[in-house]
Parts: C-alpha cells; sequence; structure tokens
C-alpha cells in the first residue's frame, strides 16, 4: 500500500547582530524515484528572496537563494507532498565477479573510494565471504554495525566520521549509515549515503501531524540501487523519504552557505510529518 506524506522542514538561524548578505544552499526538497513521486514541493525563505533550483553532481534538487537586506533571523522552510511505495525487492543481478570488474569499479569509482566522514576500515565488519551474496552481505555488514552501535543523541555530531563512531560505540543514524558505508565499500559494493526524512510510526495514523525525523540510510549497488536503513535494520520503505544522495553526509547537508555579519547565537531545526493516505 503506498502512503502520501504532507513534510514541513524548517531551520532557523538567529544571529547575535546584524547579518549583511548570505548565500545558500538548501537540500530539503524530496526526489522523485522509482519508489516515491514528489507531487507538491515549495521552498519559502524569510527574509523573502527568491531562490532557484537546479540538480548538483550527484542527483540532489538544491534550492539555492541570497540574502541581501540586512537581517538578524534566517528561516527555510521546506513543504512537500510525497507519495511512497511499500519495500522494492533487493536487485540480485551482480555477483562477487561482477562487482570486481574494471566496468563496474570504473563507473563506481566515487561510490567505492574512502572519503573524510568514510574512511577505509580494512578491520572493521564482518569477514568477507564469497558464499554470501552481494545482497546478503549489505544486510549483514547493517546487522553487524545495528549490533555493534548503540543509538545515542549527542554522543556524535555531524562532524563525527565512521571511524569516531566505531570508536565511540554509539551515535545516530548518520553514523550508522557512514559506517555501514565504510564496511560495504571495504567488501567492493558501491554504495551510498541517502538522507531525508522518516515518519516515526509504523502505523502512520492518517491525517494526524506527528514531530518527524531527518534520517539518513544507504542505498546499495547489487545489480542496481536498492535502499537500506542500517539504524532500523529493515529495508527502505513508504515510511522514508529520499531527499538527497551521496558520498557522504558532506555531499547532502540540509542547508549550508556562507554570510557576512554577526555570528550565529541559535540555531532550530523542526520537522513535521502527516499522513495524507
Amino acid at each position: 500500500m503506498t502512503w502520501e506524506l504532507r513534510i514541513r522542514h524548517e531551520t532557523g538561524y538567529r544571529y547575535k547582530g546584524e547579518v549583511h548578505s548570505s548565500y545558500n544552499e538548501a537540500r530539503v526538497t524530496p526526489l522523485s524515484t522509482d519508489r516515491q513521486v514528489a507531487m507538491e514541493t515549495s521552498v519559502k525563505v524569510t527574509p523573502a528572496t527568491p531562490t532557484y533550483r537546479y540538480w548538483d553532481y550527484w542527483g540532489t534538487l538544491v534550492d539555492a537563494f541570497d540574502v541581501h537586506e540586512p537581517h538578524t533571523d534566517l528561516s527555510v522552510v521546506g513543504t512537500s507532498v510525497v507519495e511512497t511505495s511499500p519495500t522494492l525487492e533487493a536487485f540480485t543481478s551482480a555477483s562477487w565477479s561482477d562487482l570486481a570488474s574494471p566496468a563496474v569499479r570504473d563507473r563506481f569509482a566515487e561510490y567505492l573510494a574512502p572519503t573524510n566522514y568514510v574512511p577505509a576500515l580494512p578491520d572493521a565488519g564482518p569477514a568477507f565471504d564469497a558464499r554470501r551474496s552481494p545482497v546478503d552481505a549489505v544486510e549483514a555488514a547493517s546487522g553487524w554495525v545495528h549490533d555493534l552501535l548503540a543509538y545515542g543523541k549527542g554522543t556524535t555530531d555531524v562532524t563525527t566520521t565512521a571511524a569516531d563512531a566505531l570508536r565511540i560505540g554509539s551515535g545516530v543514524c548518520q553514523d550508522f549509515a557512514h559506517l555501514t558505508l565504510a564496511i560495504l565499500r571495504g567488501m567492493g559494493i558501491p554504495c551510498r549515503y541517502v538522507s531525508g526524512y522518516l515518519h516515526p510510526s509504523t502505523e502512520g495514523e492518517v491525517g494526524v501531524a506527528t514531530t518527524g525525523e531527518g534520517h539518513a540510510w544507504v542505498d546499495a549497488w547489487t545489480g542496481d540501487w536498492w535502499g537500506f536503513d542500517p539504524t532500523h535494520l529493515q529495508p527502505v520503505n513508504e515510511r522514508h523519504v529520499a531527499v538527497g544522495r551521496g558520498r557522504d553526509y558532506a555531499d547532502v547537508s540540509p542547508l549550508r552557505g556562507v554570510y557576512h555579519g554577526a555570528p550565529a547565537e541559535n540555531l532550530t531545526v523542526s520537522v513535521e510529518i502527516t499522513r495524507l493516505v
């Protein structure tokens, strides 16, 4: 059964004094993919300013905007209505020899290489076993991360790497995703970081607005892309709404920019999700 979800994501900055100008990128607009359709989307900025939209290198929609009037507060509100589908079957057409072929390794070189957030971790994760299919390996690696890391808000932050999370032994969805990516890339499985939203209830009562969550999971390529959520140890389903895809969090952060003026004093982020159908 498909779900129809309305999402409101608000980010607010308050500064200690006037900011004279700023240049920003917001990645808060859901994608249309094989398992979801973005039916309505908008991004509103206060102070009011036009936005322009483009696709970035990784296939994420970016709403860019400049503010050129003095301001002490900045608000970015992304709203959308998205239809989502149940879990899709994992793609099983690629064998280990396929993944090791020069053509595949060249095609997905950027999703196999280490990054600052996802360094090479040769001693982490389940031992490679050629008798296990690539799909089974994705699930096994996710299960290992799920069992190893305790979910704990405040134990890590947006700068935490997969190596840090492994050392700390806890983290949030971003850390679960980064550590899973490190293990899969070590096995030779192309994989990418996905950011988005998660409806907090498996039932999803219709018409009830709930406090939602920004969320992260992984896409693995085993013949085609398919999503798995190591934080909840389940395939991506109708509760998940994808917004950004890239090598790691740095490619998909919801709001980034530069500005001239007083330092930031306070940051607030809220996500509200309502199941409509």
